[in-house]
């Protein structure tokens, strides 16, 4: 007879219906932050660096130079003009070398000084800062914003809602269309947007830019600080207790607690800190420096100029919330020790190799070749007998005019006694390019013994200037090998 099955019973655990339970949620909602206005002396470098900024960005398409453009992407013609700089896709290791730096510039400054470039001059940064300010002209400061959100949908609030919207896309569009006018003529792009005749790509880049800019700056603002951008996630690998950072001095300002300007906080048993949450209220990604350095701080420093002003307001010392070192707080160590502690292996070592990196991207920049030139060899004949069994070989040579002037080049070649170049000058417009053929001859009395062989050559070229008259100054001979095929 088969022995019964062992049943587990299952019972209800206690209050899992009724009193007790409580719901988790895993997908929980992003809380809508307010940051409050702030004024004081980081505020105030803020908005220097955002004038900076913007008046560069917006203001530089417009900048003439020579006759055109000063800075202009051109994709078109493929010519990238920077101020008195002209460059072709072929130099594309610049650009390259540029990335590196900026990598490297990035290492040195964080090491030295935390998140300053996303307190000051992100895009991100800035562009949120001047979002902000447009809301709270349009809907009011903190308390007004969060009032005006829980308030029904009425006229003021669809006025005020609508009018923000309108100046976003407006600023929106601005951007996005200067942002295509490095890449296209700006002054013809406005020619075209004025007359509503815009190609189809440039206005799907105007409309691209220029909904990026509305959604990251309107909308995601410190989500993307937060969660996609991934220098805060890196940081904690640059940084060291001896980076400059923002902090709260903790021995200081705890234990918290609100009190009266007449009070005293000693006999209270109270820190400097009153505990009035004003830090967190002025955050942009919502975090509370008093718990110590996070992710998510960006190092914008409202927080110091709102403690600042508290602590005047108190008649305590300012510097409960500063720019200081995780060393320097703990210790407490003097402007001048911390600042002694920058010059560490770490930051010594980034700052040598940015500075080596720097000087050899400089070097190459002013010693670049006015021009270059290709050499490709007719591939339809490897070589031909000619007039008196001299042998002939034919190239195609592509000159690029590096230059925004007309040029003219001589063609040379050596390599093998009695070698002669058919085709000895070439000319290239301004920032234009010369293709040509041409043929080396090898008389007869000099083949003997080459039969049959590739033998090396050299062409060289030579930038002689538009009138045929001395070189340009530096880098303007360039060379390049080939070769010279022998018949049997």
């Amino acid at each position: 007879m088969a022995e019964p099955r062992k049943v587990i019973p299952i019972a209800v655990a206690p209050g899992a219906e009724g009193e007790g339970a409580e719901y988790v949620s895993m997908y929980q909602k992003q809380a809508t932050i307010y940051p409050r206005s702030v004024k004081g002396w980081f505020a105030s470098w803020r908005w220097v660096f955002v004038w900076l900024t913007q008046v560069l960005f917006y203001g530089l398409p417009w900048l003439q130079w020579g006759g055109r453009q000063a800075v202009l992407f051109d994709l078109d013609a493929q010519r990238f003009y920077i101020f008195g700089l002209l460059l072709y896709p072929q130099d594309l290791i610049f650009l390259a070398a540029l990335l590196v730096l900026s990598a490297l510039a990035l290492f040195f400054f964080t090491a030295v000084a935390g998140r300053l470039w996303c307190g000051y001059t992100c895009p991100q940064t800035v562009y949120t800062e001047i979002f902000m300010w447009a809301e709270r002209m349009i809907e009011g400061d903190r308390s007004a914003r969060m009032r005006l959100d829980q308030a029904p949908w009425r006229t003021n609030k669809i006025l005020r809602k609508g009018a923000k919207q309108a100046v976003w896309l407006a600023i929106a569009l601005v951007t996005g269309f200067s942002f295509v006018g490095y890449f296209t003529p700006i002054r013809e792009l406005a020619a075209a947007a004025a007359e509503w005749n815009l190609s189809s790509w440039s206005a799907f880049w105007v409309l691209f830019y220029g909904a990026a800019t509305y959604g990251n700056a309107g909308f995601l603002r410190e989500q993307m600080c937060k969660y996609m951008c991934p220098y805060a996630r890196f940081q904690s690998a640059l940084i060291d207790k001896d980076s400059l950072i923002i902090t709260y001095d903790t021995a200081r300002g705890d234990p918290r607690g609100s009190r009266s300007r007449k009070a005293s906080a000693s006999a209270q048993g109270l820190g400097d800190c009153i505990d009035c949450t004003l830090c967190v209220q002025v955050c942009p990604t919502g975090i509370d420096i008093r718990n110590g350095l996070q992710n998510e701080c960006i190092g914008c420093a409202a927080c110091i100029d709102v403690c600042d002003s508290v602590m005047d307001k108190m008649g305590y010392a300012k510097g409960l919330i500063r720019y200081s070192t995780e060393n320097g707080v703990v210790q407490g160590w003097t402007r001048l020790q911390m600042f002694r502690r920058a010059f560490r292996p770490r930051v010594l070592i980034y700052g040598t190799v940015l500075c080596a990196a720097s000087i050899a991207f400089a070097t190459s920049i002013a010693q670049r070749s006015p021009f270059r030139f290709d050499v490709v060899k007719d591939r339809g004949t490897l070589a031909r007998v000619v007039d008196e069994g001299a042998v002939e070989n034919v190239y195609r040579i592509q000159i690029m005019n590096r230059t925004e002037a007309p040029q003219s080049y001589r063609i040379a070649a050596s390599g093998i006694s009695g070698l002669q170049v058919a085709a000895t000058q070439a000319s290239a417009d301004a920032a234009g390019m010369a293709s040509m053929s041409v043929s080396l001859r090898l008389p007869n009395a000099a083949t003997q013994g080459l039969e049959g062989k590739s033998v090396p050559v050299l062409f060289e070229v030579t930038a002689v200037g538009p009138s045929g008259g001395s070189p340009p100054a530096a880098a303007a001979v360039q060379v390049e090998k080939s070769t010279f095929f022998v018949p049997r």
